[in-house]
């Protein structure tokens, strides 16, 4: 019967586990329970005969038919069965079958039945990653299911539980379910320690963010030929999405991605990452591979093994120390050539953004482009030549121009229009009338950027029903000049003009957004500042700051301003610092049961304590902004260490940054030494130095341990 129904289906293969596995050979058969879960997986179809289910008529209390059969489904054995839990997760597609051998339907359609029965959860049986819930309620899963021998119940549970382990003859269960635990905290671990970012949330906060996604504003793309030729040509790789500033990029591969995960079923993997110059975590190469390692292993954790190779001797600093793209580029590489890796999308937007060792990403890329026949690429940038002149070099690429599609992105940006004067109108009662001129003005003069319509927008906000029209007309078309016409606005303001100019100096040059508590303290000026953790976000005028707005906002320089964050950040650590800062009182409490009190003891310094020393090191460069006290024994650097050395290792293990301080340690003592003549000074960075190696490990999982 199974080939029956494999044929009818179009199959050229089918499997059947009772039939295929030589029991008699034990390496097969330890073989193949540690692969079933990655060929059910892989497989187009599974298909589930149900001996105990029968679909002929006959009557049960005068109720003929499906209910019938219905009340037999959910009763079968076949739910109690320990093997057949990853029968029911693991592939894409299940279909239940009657000992008659008619379909009954398969895990969507059945899905409430199969919940009733298994109080597994709907959206695990939909099309949840498993992965996206706990240890604990997959091990429930299994909680009234057995097996023939006692053991397997812990073998078929490697699968669910995304680990490998091999079987040992004569295992008792008890060791079976032990060794099970140990290895999946121990690959939790790994998994967490590659984990710099979750893309997923970087995704849900950039929509955010910009207003929400609107499909009307993307959905052309799908219907473009350079898109098409992409999706569709076997030998078309990559895809390179280029515009200028503001052209919507972002969300146009927000909205492919949603369009691909809608098309994949269980054994495609979609793995994006998003580039942002002013977030340290992720505007570097080596950030953008541990993000798709991590989307990667997430979706398909079988492929963590080529990951665990490394890092079973070298622990977290696999992932970030000096050697760290090396290593994970040598990774990617493998996880490309395996043979398990099914159809894959690789996405990364805004390379432009990509502050550090943009060339080894392209270089990357371009090498592996053809590393997976079932492996496509999509980038996006900016149109920089130093781009362009890379990605030149790649072969079977695809073009697709935001400003040779202007006919699809002048309709997108109509559809945003319409979408943000609709929420305007609604929030500030606009008349007809008005709501028509502002419509129109946007319409005339957006050029075809949707930011310099969300700015405007936000302008209008703050404006009274009467002064709508006026302020209109003041925008002038165009981001330079619109960012031209902010800044002569503040020049022109009668109070804080130099605040607002420092406030916007520092946010430039800041490594990663800051919180508002953050800003007003580096600022200087903590004020009333709104209970709030929202984030200074993407500072979309960054460029302009720093190029088009430097007498406004760094007259003598960005070096000042680095010393000027350098030189506050320090203030802020050693007014705030102190041992215990959480107040736990328990010398063996555990990072991972760290949480965070209320209100905040770091919240004004969480980022001074990450980044003082980069701030020290970019104004470093012109020897003429450092005081020559501050690198000296007795000076604001010295000070710190001898008073609140441990204290700030302490709070950087709070804040899980302890490796880079380890980092940032080692590059302030290449600072000091080319000051020179601060001998004392060098040998106490040494001395702090030698104690946070020896001692990592343990301050970085018990802080209270310096």
């Amino acid at each position: 019967m199974p080939h029956l129904q494999a044929s009818r289906d179009g199959l050229e293969y089918f499997w059947i586990d009772t039939c295929c596995i030589n029991k008699a050979d034990k390496a097969e058969e330890k073989l193949s329970i540690r692969s079933m879960f990655q060929w059910y997986r892989d497989a187009a179809r599974c298909y589930v005969y149900l001996s105990d289910v029968t679909t002929k008529k006959r009557k049960v209390n005068n109720v003929v038919g499906e209910l019938c059969w219905k009340a037999a489904f959910k009763s079968s054995l076949w739910f109690t069965r320990g093997w057949t839990l990853q029968e029911l997760l693991a592939p894409s597609s299940v279909e239940f079958f009657s000992r008659d051998g008619e379909m009954l339907g398969d895990r969507l359609s059945l899905k409430e039945e199969v919940h009733e029965v298994t109080r597994i959860p709907r959206s695990a049986l939909k099309d949840a990653v498993l992965f996206e819930f706990s240890v604990n309620e997959r091990m429930t899963w299994t909680e009234h299911r057995k097996t023939k021998l006692p053991v397997d119940l812990a073998y078929s549970l490697m699968g669910i539980l995304g680990v490998s382990m091999t079987p040992i003859d004569n295992e008792s269960q008890s060791e079976a379910f032990r060794r099970l635990m140990d290895e999946f905290d121990k690959q939790s671990k790994c998994i967490q320690d590659l984990r710099l970012t979750n893309p997923r949330h970087d995704k849900a906060r950039i929509e955010e963010t910009k207003g929400g996604l609107l499909e009307n504003a993307y959905c052309w793309v799908l219907e473009n030929a350079s898109f098409r030729q992409w999706r569709n040509e076997a030998n078309s790789h990559l895809l390179w999405v280029k515009g200028d500033p503001g052209k919507g990029k972002t969300m146009l591969l927000c909205g492919i991605i949603n369009e691909l995960q809608k098309s994949a079923g269980n054994t495609v993997t979609v793995s994006y990452f998003f580039c942002q110059a002013t977030d340290s975590r992720i505007n570097s190469a080596t950030a953008v591979l541990r993000g798709l390692l991590y989307m990667l292993v997430d979706q398909q954790p079988s492929l963590v093994s080529h990951i665990r190779k490394k890092y079973d001797r070298a622990g977290k600093s696999l992932f970030e120390d000096a050697n760290a793209w090396t290593a994970l580029s040598d990774i990617l590489a493998d996880v490309l050539n395996d043979p398990s890796l099914g159809t894959g999308y690789l996405i990364i937007d805004a390379l432009d953004e990509c502050v550090f060792d943009v060339p080894k990403l392209l270089k990357f890329v371009i090498e592996h482009l053809s590393a997976s026949s079932r492996v496509k690429w999509i980038v996006s940038s900016r149109n920089w030549p130093k781009i362009e002149e890379r990605l030149e070099m790649a072969g079977h690429k695809v073009m697709l121009s935001l400003e040779l599609n202007a006919e699809s992105l002048s309709k997108a940006v109509s559809v945003f229009i319409q979408r943000k004067v609709t929420q305007l109108a609604q929030q500030k009662n606009y008349d007809e009338r008005t709501r028509d001129a502002v419509l129109e003005h946007l319409f005339s003069n957006a050029n075809n950027t949707f930011l310099w319509v969300a700015l405007v927008c936000q302008n209008l906000e703050g404006a009274s029903i009467r002064n709508v029209l006026k302020k209109l007309s003041s925008f002038p078309p165009g981001l330079d000049s619109l960012y031209n016409w902010m800044m002569q606005r503040i020049s022109n303001l009668e109070d804080d003009t130099e605040l607002c100019k420092r406030v916007l100096a520092m946010i430039a040059l800041v490594y990663r957004p800051i919180t508002l508590v953050e800003l007003a303290s580096l600022v200087g000026q903590p004020g009333d500042v709104p209970e709030d953790k929202e984030s200074i976000k993407e500072v979309s005028a960054q460029d302009f700051l720093l190029n088009g707005a430097t007498k406004e906002c760094f007259p003598s320089g960005t070096k000042d301003v680095h010393y000027s964050l350098f030189a506050r950040s320090l203030q802020l650590l050693s007014a705030t610092l102190h041992r215990d800062i959480y107040g736990v009182k328990e010398l063996g409490y555990h990072i991972e049961d760290a949480e965070t009190p209320e209100p905040d003891p770091l919240a004004t310094s969480r980022y001074s304590c990450v980044y003082w020393i980069d701030h020290l090191r970019d104004a470093h460069s012109s020897s003429s902004v450092i005081d020559a006290a501050d690198l000296q024994a007795g000076g604001i650097v010295d000070t710190f260490l001898r008073k609140r050395y441990l204290y700030w290792l302490e709070a950087l293990s709070l804040c899980k940054s302890l490796l880079r301080g380890v980092v940032s340690i080692a590059e302030l003592q290449s600072i000091v030494q080319k000051k020179g003549n601060a001998t004392q000074l060098i040998e106490l960075i040494q001395d702090a130095q030698q104690f946070v190696m020896y001692h990592k490990g343990t301050i970085e999982s018990y802080p209270l341990q310096t």
